[in-house]
Formats: C-alpha cells, structure tokens, sequence
C-alpha cells in the first residue's frame, strides 16, 4: 500500500476507534501510527487494541507503528467546599498541602513539590489557565496568592507553573507499571510527558533499554531551555502544543513550533505536532478553515508528522477526520510553494561521510528524476538522513529488523519495507530492483538511487551512492 504523500499520519486509539474493523478502516483512510493514550484505559484494553493492530499489519503486509504515550505526573488541586469557588480578581486564597475539603483560606493542593520550588512573583494556572493566581508567599504548610484572573475552580482541576522546574520525576509508578507493560507488548514508541530536564530522558531511556523508540513531548517551558540536549537524546520529539499552550502565552506557540521542527531536522529527529489539528470534527463533519491552515502549516514547516488525539479517540467521524488529514497533506505537498518554503527551512548537513553521501543521494534523485531512493538501512539512521533533505522522491527504506521497519512508519517520505539483509553488491542492485517494482514505485525503464553502507550489515556506515536504471545496472 503506498501513500501519495510525504508527511505521516498518527492517530489516538480510543472508545470511537478501538474496534478491529474501526481500525482498519482509519489504516486504510491514511493512519501510519497508532497512539495509545495511557492516561485512559485499562491494560488489558491496550492489549487488544495492540493485537488488534498486529492482525492488521499481518492482513495488509505493510508495518505499522504503534506509540505508547505515558501519562506522567498530573499535577492537581484537591477537593473544594460544594464542589466549586467563585473566584475573582484581588481574592485572597491560600493553598495548603493536606486537607479533605477547601474553600478560600485552605485549597487542597496535594504536591509538596509545589511548595517546595514555587517562589513569591510566580503564577500557577488553574483548568488550563482559566484561572490564574500569583504567588504572595510561601510557608513550609501553606501557599498564599491573589487571584489574577478569576472564574470558577472545582474538584481536582489540573494545575500549570510556567517558569517553575518542579523537583518531580516524570515517570511516575503508573507509568513504570505501564512502560513495562507496553514494552512487554512490544510498542514500537514510548511517548515521555512532563519533560523538564535532559536528565528526565536520560531517566527513561536507562528504562527503556533500546527496545523502543523515545520520543519526548515538548509541553514544558523548561524544556525548551534545554531543547538542544534534549532532541540530542531523543529519538523522536512531539511538540505537545496542549498544555504548551497553557504555559507559553499563545501568540508565542507558532514560532516555537517551528524552532523544534527545524531543530529536529537538524537533529536527524521524527518531529509529530500535535494536538487540536481537527478539534472541529469531534463532533462535526468538516473542520474549519483556521484547522486545516493549521495541518497544512505543520507540513509547510516540513514535519515529519501530524496528530489526531480526541478527532480518532472519541470522536463522532474518527474515518472521516483521517480522510481529511491526508487529504489537506497531499494537496499542501502539490502546492506550487511547497518545494520552496521546505527548502528555505532546510538545515545545514553536518560535515561526516554518512551524511553528506545521504545528502547527495537526495539531491542526485531529484536532479536526474528518479522514480524512487532505495536505502539499505539497519536502524533507520540512512532513511532519516535522506528524509531530512526532503527530497521529492519516494524513499524506499528497506530493513531486516521488524522493529525498525514499524518505526520508519513515522519517518518522513519513508516507505518502509522488511527485507532481508544484502552482502554484496550484485544482491544491493537485485534486491534495490525487485523493491522498487513490486513496491509499486517504478519499472523499467526507470532510474532509481540506491544508498547502503559498506562493509555490508554494519550499522551506521552510510557511505555508498549507485544509480540504476530498471533492466539493466548503470
């Protein structure tokens, strides 16, 4: 099944897409990815939903990708007197760690941590900044503000501290239970949320141990003080522009979109934006304009993925919201602009072998026309290199590991495809050949750029270009 597009599809799993034909259907409207949401569900409704995925990439014989999201700490205030304030700007409250129920002079707010790192001048934003308080003074017991801007808070509303790094891990004991839960799956991503410090990936990626992908959410003001560590030691970033939103003032959201797509690109790192893409089509049929402005300035900006969360999870046309997302994307990638605002963002390559022969595989397929790249790789990397380029050629990504080939699903331009490993020269140009063709990217006559390393199964050794032309070798 080939795609006519570049940029991927991730799609959340939820009440309104968990069923096996349900799935189906979204694989076949356009989703690469699936995203289980680990902030709602029972283990053993993942563990279908995972089977149920496996069936499918089994009947269609194309990987298919499936992404773990953790849930990580959620930071909340307890339980208030008749279940709601009215709060106004000027009112005095104090929040305080313990305590059943609350009014104004005792908010529960059950996180020591908070109390701990909050400092007087700070602000804490209560349901999604609906609410927002600043800090007056600190007690060991107590918290005191005023409310800055008012409107009714209620039991166990979520809480956001822009500006504060809370000493708190982000992988709290649900997630460990549910990383080694979905690790014993056999998820191809695990999504990291709370993300504060490089020392919070570094945290994860011990637990993980290889045998997943790590993608960091960007949700954290913090974070992006450390963005270039941070996309360092991650496999994958996923701009959370949700609670990103809540922490960053909204006309500032856009422009750090684009600085994490462009710092991922630089990186060699899949980049997802995420979050309210088609919020519209929860319950509507068709999204507004300002939505599918909004998909189509995430591929202009030349990520390598767009995401679905409560459109696929709960929504009322999961099918129909797909359908649009990749009809948005592929009418984006046929804009006469296109080529030239991707090629404007485009990275400097860094100065080594592997990257510049994946550089100049790119450019060469485009320059002489080719039907397709075909590249030889055993983790992945010579697929992202090329990927990065953006070339306007399908890239044919061909891969002996099962685990990588799901993984390439979210890669952009990437076509993956199992194959068995090469050793020689004459099995690269066969097997580049038989690829094209039977993947539905070429025949003869066609010219195809065939990248590998050598020595032949050696991880990370890029450094081999070949052109040929479909029925005989050049």
């Amino acid at each position: 099944m080939r795609r006519h597009r570049h940029a991927k599809i991730v799609a959340t799993v939820g009440p309104a897409s968990a069923s096996p034909e349900r799935l189906k259907a979204l694989f076949l409207a356009g989703v690469d990815t699936f995203r289980l949401n680990f902030s709602h569900g029972l283990h053993q409704d993942h563990a279908r939903v995972h089977a149920a995925i496996r069936d499918l990439e089994r009947e269609t014989g194309r990987p298919i990708g499936i992404l773990q999201d953790l849930q990580g700490p959620k930071i909340r205030i307890g339980t208030v007197a008749g279940g709601k304030l009215d709060l106004a700007a000027g009112d005095r409250v104090r929040f305080v760690p313990e305590g059943r129920e609350g009014d104004v002079r005792a908010i529960p707010l059950p996180h020591p941590e908070i109390f701990a790192s909050v400092a007087p001048g700070q602000d804490l934003l209560i349901d999604d900044g609906r609410v927002r308080v600043r800090v007056t003074g600190v007690q060991d017991d107590a918290l005191d503000a005023e409310v800055v801007t008012g409107g009714v808070i209620s039991d166990r509303k979520g809480v956001n501290l822009p500006g504060t790094v809370l000493a708190l891990s982000p992988l709290t004991e649900k997630d460990r239970a549910d990383l080694a839960f979905g690790l014993e799956l056999g998820v191809d991503w695990v999504a990291l949320s709370f993300v504060q410090t490089p020392s919070d990936v570094i945290e994860a990626r011990g637990l993980i141990g290889g045998r997943a992908g790590l993608m960091t959410k960007i949700e954290k003001p913090s974070a992006l003080e450390h963005i270039e560590d941070i996309v360092r030691l991650s496999d994958a970033v996923m701009v959370a522009r949700g609670d990103l939103g809540v922490e960053l003032p909204p006309e500032d959201v856009p422009g750090r979109q684009k600085e994490l797509v462009r710092a991922c690109r630089r990186a060699v790192k899949p980049v997802i934006v995420a979050t309210q893409m088609l919020e519209t089509m929860v319950s509507a049929p068709s999204p507004t304009r300002a939505e599918a402005s909004d998909v189509a300035t995430a591929v202009y900006d030349g990520a390598d993925a767009v995401m679905l969360s409560a459109e696929s999870a709960v929504g009322q046309y999961p099918v129909e919201a797909v359908t649009m997302m990749d009809r948005i994307i592929r009418r984006t990638e046929t804009h006469r602009l296109y080529r030239s605002l991707v090629a404007a963002t485009e990275p400097e390559v860094e100065d080594s072998p592997p990257h510049a022969v994946a550089a100049a595989a790119a450019g060469l397929a485009d320059s002489i026309q080719a039907a397709a790249i075909v590249a030889f790789t055993l983790s992945g990397t010579t697929a992202a290199r090329i990927a990065r380029k953006r070339p306007n050629v399908p890239i044919l990504a061909a891969t002996p590991d099962p685990g990588v080939s799901r993984r390439l699903s979210l890669y952009w331009g990437a076509h993956s495809v199992l194959s068995e490993d090469i050793a020689s020269y004459e099995a690269m140009v066969g097997k580049a050949a038989e690829i094209a063709q039977s993947e539905g990217f070429a025949q003869s006559p066609d010219l195809v750029v065939v990248v590998a390393g050598v020595p032949f199964g050696t991880p990370g050794t890029t450094n081999n270009l070949r052109v040929i032309e479909l029925g005989r070798g050049i």
